[in-house]
């Protein structure tokens, strides 16, 4: 697919010095549907917000398919001379390439549905009538500050420098934590909660496991109300994902299933829950399929729980073994009824995002916001 089908279909004109445009004239006599894609009537379809207007077009709003070799500028030859693709066309001739005239998703940011993808979708259909894509998704823009984040602004970083500090499944649940479509803020702190978040789920499934592998009798079976809490997260789960993708709502529909499982865990309560074992089973079950197609289901919950600790521990520039011997000096402070620098020293690792644990077992620790920190 590309400009000889689009001019042998008569949609294309050559100009003098070997610029080939595109006719949006031509296009909207056989598709009036041009300009649906940003809502657009196609009396507003205005050319000029990128670049000046060229006066030799038939109509402004018209694109060029090809242009002219300029000094110092890559070129290839045509049947028009010298020149290389135009901005649009570009696209849809690497689409057809690797995906064929019909494919189901294609995206891009906010600012490429008009005029670049409206432009993509009239020279794809004017190429080939079978062109169709069945969902266009545009994706809200990375702020910093509430500034676009953008190399010409000095605020822009890669995905690789993200996770020289944060887990991938806290990136990933950061992002999803937004609308697609929605503007995103980046921060420190917004990918610290993640990460909070990130091993909070994580570790109730992880105490999940270990208590279904060690209670071999599943108890009695879940009453009505268990039944009726599995089947509001499944249609809640349902219903938001049909919403546009909403990930937002999913990630917040989990975290009364999560409190359940951690009540029936680890409260007396909870333990005494006849149907416990049963009703901890099922809410595993849904919680690991919602997770899962959310990209968010590790393959060893163990090792993520280590990795989202070592994380943490990068961070703080903190080993292991520093943590092990604040621990240790806590202990010892606490020992000799020496409260406030206990108390001190636990301030100090909970201010450099690690949360000192006393547990029936021992003291241990994991990850947490560092508490000196701020949005």
């Amino acid at each position: 697919m590309g400009i000889f089908q689009i001019m042998e279909n008569g949609y294309g004109y050559v100009l003098e010095n070997g610029d080939v445009y595109f006719s949006v004239d031509k296009y909207a006599e056989k598709h009036p549907t041009y300009g649906c894609l940003a809502g657009r009537d196609f009396d507003e379809n205005r050319a000029g917000e990128r670049v000046a207007i060229d006066e030799r077009k038939r109509n402004p709003a018209d694109f060029a398919l090809w242009k002219s070799a300029k000094k110092g500028e890559p070129a290839w030859e045509s049947p028009w001379g010298l020149g290389r693709p135009g901005w649009h066309i570009e696209c849809s001739a690497m689409s057809a390439e690797h995906l064929g005239p019909c494919f189901d998703i294609h995206g891009g940011g906010m600012d490429l549905i008009f005029p670049h993808h409206e432009n993509e979708i009239a020279q794809s259909c004017a190429a080939c009538s079978e062109s169709r894509v069945s969902y266009w998704m545009h994706n809200g823009f990375v702020t910093i500050d509430a500034e676009k984040m953008s190399k010409s602004l000095g605020n822009f970083f890669t995905i690789r420098e993200v996770l020289e500090k944060y887990h991938p499944m806290s990136l990933r649940l950061f992002l999803i934590g937004t609308h697609y479509r929605s503007p995103i803020n980046y921060s420190n702190y917004q990918l610290e909660k993640a990460s909070d978040r990130a091993y909070y789920i994580f570790q109730t499934l992880e105490d999940c496991a270990h208590c279904l592998s060690s209670n071999a009798d599943a108890g009695s079976p879940m009453s009505s109300e268990d039944n009726a809490c599995i089947e509001k997260l499944q249609s809640s789960f349902q219903y938001s994902m049909a919403d546009d993708l909403l990930t937002p709502a999913v990630i917040a529909a989990l975290s009364e299933p999560l409190r359940i499982m951690n009540d029936l865990l680890h409260t007396k309560q909870g333990r005494k829950n006849k149907s416990r074992l049963a009703y901890l089973k099922a809410l595993q079950a849904e919680i690991n399929q919602i997770l899962e197609v959310l990209g968010l289901l590790p393959r060893s919950l163990p090792q993520v729980l280590e990795e989202l600790r070592f994380k943490a521990l990068c961070r703080s520039n903190l080993s292991n073994e520093d943590v092990d011997i604040q621990i240790k000096k806590r202990a010892e402070a606490r020992a000799a009824k020496d409260y406030d620098r206990s108390d001190k020293i636990r301030d100090t690792l909970a201010s450099q995002g690690i949360a000192v644990m006393d547990t029936p077992q021992g003291t241990t620790w994991r990850p947490c916001i560092p508490t000196n920190m701020s949005d």
